[in-house]
């Protein structure tokens, strides 16, 4: 049977030892966050993307080995079970050969070489596959009977039954992905009549490329098309050189009885291989287009939940409207709601000085320290009015990026938090929070409805949720969480935790009054000792007695810290924070067990910053104040905007006139780049250059060349 480590090690080119553990640790229920920061001495140092293919590879092959003995069961059950056979299962790594191999034996439903079959003109057809007979029509009329009427009827139906069997044949397959993978094109035409309402799709209406050198997003566009009933896809090799190439393996006569073979091959391809080798790469290269598409995604996603936090601060957060007016919260530190109102600062009420009285009084009232500004509706007349008042003390203005806001105010999440408010006031409030601590606040959304992403809702939604829950809980536990202060919902994404212990640990929070000590984990309802390892270390507690409650250090160990303050003759609360103390532990006296130096150097970076946020500090943005709408722009203009997308072709710029600009790849740099994520990062501030301007298509085209 299938040893997994030792191909897991040739596929993922990681030494076979350090597969060995990882996959040991997975199997024992260990989380990927967990693995890759807790147990470096075990994985050798392997990272989250590394441990993230041991983990798939895994998983490919447990389902390939459900597979082999599904398989090896039916053929058994049939009788038809040789050694030979059973080994060439066993050995088959390729889920593809797999199905070739089983593909003789599947129960078929009713097919023209079954009924051919049912007439008794199986013999026939061996006798014509020999390529013996000299008298075809001779040998073809001793199987005329009540159901075979005629020599042609026979031939026919062994003609029939001889395609099933090249379709069958595991070399002739073989022939036929050669092809395919060398010559095949994938070309699409539009359906008849659908031009009009097609015209979206219209680059594919007449289109051909070589398979191999279409990119995802392309295949992903006709794809979309072909679903929306406007396009018609083909993937196909040139024909001829397949039938050519097929009937060299099979005909061996030049009379009459090798061309009836030779129509049956052909038949067998335009018939049964074609159409199935053509849905196998359809497939495989649409599995290749979702995952570009999702990586993509998930990098985006990464991205933007690990965006600059403002902290702990004051806000008041505006989402804009006009005739609606502009929704306005004011937040405490912890980003609890503690007022909200509407002003109307612009048309058709355009109540200035109302609004601005209000604003500047809720900002003394509430000693306002920054104020957010959702990027929505209004989001730039919205910016100037507020940039136009006079504080008492510097306010820093934030425009935020609003997306999906409007998903989370009419959740089931939002309606828990605030039953008493309506979904306006849901919104200011998640945009408010969004600058405070933007992870925070997005793990409550949908990732598909954050807006960063490539042809989302064409790619296996499965397969996209999977990802991207991986990612947000990456993210989490890579940035720690406050356990008296998180919510419910970003503690689900604690390494170990999940929806049902989150709300355990909250109830026990409330409970308690809040907890002082890692150790009250343990008295949470079902926290057994495996989901404490692996949640202990990603949760902080503020003020905690022991200093490493609030540090990425482990509980496990706590022991060799203490050894370390002991040894320098001070507390553990002088120890940490204190980088002087702290350079002065020589490592190597703690090595013992399982604790090598990887993991002692961890330790010693968390005891000089513990807590340490990893996230960059924010940075104050302003759009250039000439510019509000599409009509502003022109070629030429240099503008400050914001990386708001990221996708293979380009990065889109948000430069404050509600619609995205695009910066091709082609654009982005001085230099040739192959990922646009060597130049430009979600939410980085950049200067571009507008190229074009296309009021009717709402297309913006920027460069970033030469600034």
């Amino acid at each position: 049977m299938i040893v997994f480590e030792d191909i897991i090690a040739k596929r993922v080119n990681i030494p076979l030892r350090k597969v060995k553990n990882t996959v040991e640790l997975l199997e024992e229920g260990a989380t990927i966050p967990f693995i890759s920061r807790y147990r470096k001495e075990h994985t050798g140092s392997l990272d989250e993307v590394q441990i993230t293919a041991i983990r798939d590879e895994l998983n490919k092959l447990k389902n390939l080995q459900k597979r082999q003995e599904y398989i090896l069961k039916t053929i058994e059950e049939q009788g038809k079970l040789t050694p030979e056979l059973k080994l060439s299962i066993e050995e088959c790594l390729d889920p593809i050969q797999l199905e070739d191999l089983y593909l003789p034996y599947k129960v078929k439903r009713k097919t023209r070489a079954t009924v051919a079959r049912d007439k008794g003109l199986e013999p026939l057809a061996k006798i014509l596959m020999k390529q013996q007979e000299m008298q075809v029509e001779k040998a073809a009329s001793a199987f005329l009977n009540e159901e075979v009427e005629n020599v042609e009827d026979a031939l026919q139906g062994a003609r029939d039954i001889i395609a099933e069997w090249v379709n069958e044949n595991q070399r002739a397959r073989k022939t036929v992905r050669y092809h395919f993978d060398r010559s095949a094109v994938i070309s699409s035409k539009l359906v008849k009549g659908k031009a009009e309402e097609g015209e979206k799709f219209k680059d594919y209406f007449e289109f051909a490329e070589p398979l191999k050198k279409c990119p995802g997003h392309r295949i992903l566009a006709m794809r979309r098309g072909e679903q929306e009933g406007f396009l018609k896809i083909s993937v196909e090799p040139e024909s001829m050189r397949v039938t050519d190439a097929l009937s060299k393996q099979f005909v061996t006569s030049p009379y009459d009885v090798g061309q009836q073979v030779e129509e049956a091959v052909k038949d067998s391809y335009k018939r049964l291989m074609q159409p199935s080798i053509e849905n196998e790469y359809k497939a495989l290269y649409k599995e290749k287009a979702d995952l570009e598409a999702i990586k993509v995604f998930a990098d985006n996603l990464r991205q933007l939940l690990l965006a600059s936090p403002l902290g702990q601060k004051r806000v008041l957060a505006l989402d804009p409207g006009f005739r609606s007016g502009c929704k306005l919260v004011c937040l405490d530190e912890q980003g609890m709601l503690v007022h909200n109102a509407t002003i109307y600062p612009h048309p058709p009420q355009q109540d200035r000085a109302g609004s601005t009285r209000k604003v500047s009084s809720l900002v003394e009232q509430y000693k306002i320290e920054a104020i957010a500004i959702g990027n929505g509706t209004a989001s730039r007349e919205t910016e100037l009015f507020i940039r136009m008042l006079r504080f008492p003390h510097d306010l820093a203005v934030y425009v935020v990026n609003e997306s999906g806001a409007s998903i989370y105010s009419a959740s089931k999440i939002a309606r828990e938090e605030f039953p008493d408010y309506d979904v306006t006031v849901r919104g200011a409030v998640s945009i408010g929070r969004r600058l405070m601590d933007p992870l925070a606040e997005l793990v409550k959304i949908d990732p598909k409805s954050i807006g960063v992403g490539q042809y989302q809702h064409d790619v296996d939604q499965g397969n996209l949720k999977k990802s991207l829950d991986e990612v947000v809980e990456s993210c989490v536990n890579l940035v720690g969480v406050n356990l008296n202060t998180a919510s419910k919902h970003l503690m689900t994404y604690v390494s170990g935790l999940g929806p049902t212990l989150a709300q355990n640990v909250v109830d026990y929070r409330q409970e308690i009054g809040g907890f002082i000590s890692r150790k009250q984990l343990k008295k949470v309802a079902r926290m057994g000792e495996k989901a404490y390892e692996q949640c202990a270390g990603f949760l902080r507690i503020e003020g905690a007695d022991n200093p490493l409650d609030n540090s990425a250090v482990h509980p496990e160990s706590y022991h060799i810290v203490e050894r370390m303050a002991s040894d320098l003759k001070v507390d553990l609360k002088q120890l940490v924070n204190d980088e002087s103390l702290v350079r002065q532990i020589d490592l190597n006296k703690y090595v013992e067990g399982g604790i090598g130096l990887p993991t002692l150097k961890d330790i010693q970076k968390e005891l000089e910053k513990p807590g340490r946020d990893p996230r960059q500090q924010i940075e104050v943005f302003e759009f250039d104040q000439t510019v509000f709408t599409m009509e502003d722009l022109k070629p030429g203009m240099e503008l400050p905007g914001i990386v708001t997308n990221i996708t293979k072709f380009g990065a889109f710029v948000d430069v404050g006139v509600k619609q995205d600009g695009l910066v091709h790849i082609s654009q982005l740099a001085d230099r040739f780049i192959k990922d646009p994520n060597e130049v430009v990062k979600i939410h980085q501030h950049v200067k571009v250059r507008v190229q074009e301007v296309d009021i009717s298509r709402k297309r913006i085209q920027l460069s970033m060349k030469g600034i």
